[in-house]
C-alpha cells in the first residue's frame, strides 16, 4: 500500500508516541508540518484504520499503531493502563473460534470489533508493590490496586 505524505507523518507520530493519541494531539504535533485541519488528521488516520495499520480505541477517543501491522485477523484486544497510558495490542485465537462460532450460529454479520480491557500494568504494579512492600513480601506478585 502506498501512503501519501500526510498518512506517513502521522502514522510516524504515533509510532513515535509510543501512547495513544486523539486527532487533535496529532494536529498539535503536525502544526508546523503544514497540518491546519482536523480534517487533515481524520482522513490520514480513517485511511490508516481501514488499512489495518492503526487502531482506534474507542474508550479513549484516540489512536494507536498497530504492532505489527496486520499480524493477525479476528478480535483486536487491547490491555490499556489507567495508570501509565501503556497499551498492548494482543490476539487470543480460541476466543476469535469462539467468536465464530457464535456468528455462524446466530446469522450475524459482523462488521467490527475490539475488545479493550482496562486495569493496572505490569510496571505500574511493581512500582506500586514496591512503594508499600517488605523485604519478605516483595517481589511476590498480587494484584495491584
Amino acid at each position: 500500500m502506498q501512503l501519501t505524505a500526510n498518512q506517513k507523518r502521522v502514522l510516524a507520530t504515533l509510532q513515535q508516541s509510543g501512547k495513544p493519541l486523539s486527532a487533535y494531539k496529532i494536529l498539535e504535533s503536525l502544526k508546523g508540518d503544514g497540518f491546519t485541519a482536523p480534517i487533515q488528521i481524520y482522513r490520514a488516520l480513517g485511511r490508516l484504520t481501514k488499512e489495518g495499520m492503526v487502531h482506534r480505541l474507542e474508550s479513549l477517543n484516540a489512536y494507536v499503531k498497530c504492532d505489527p501491522p496486520l499480524a493477525c485477523e479476528g478480535v483486536r484486544a487491547f490491555a490499556i493502563c489507567d495508570r501509565c497510558g501503556h497499551v498492548d495490542e494482543f490476539h487470543i485465537p480460541s476466543f476469535n473460534h469462539c467468536l465464530d462460532t457464535w456468528l455462524k450460529q446466530s446469522l450475524f454479520a459482523l462488521d467490527n470489533s475490539i475488545v479493550e480491557l482496562h486495569g493496572t500494568c505490569t510496571t505500574c504494579c511493581d512500582r506500586a508493590l514496591k512503594k508499600k512492600a517488605t523485604p519478605s513480601r516483595y517481589p511476590h506478585r498480587e494484584p495491584c490496586k
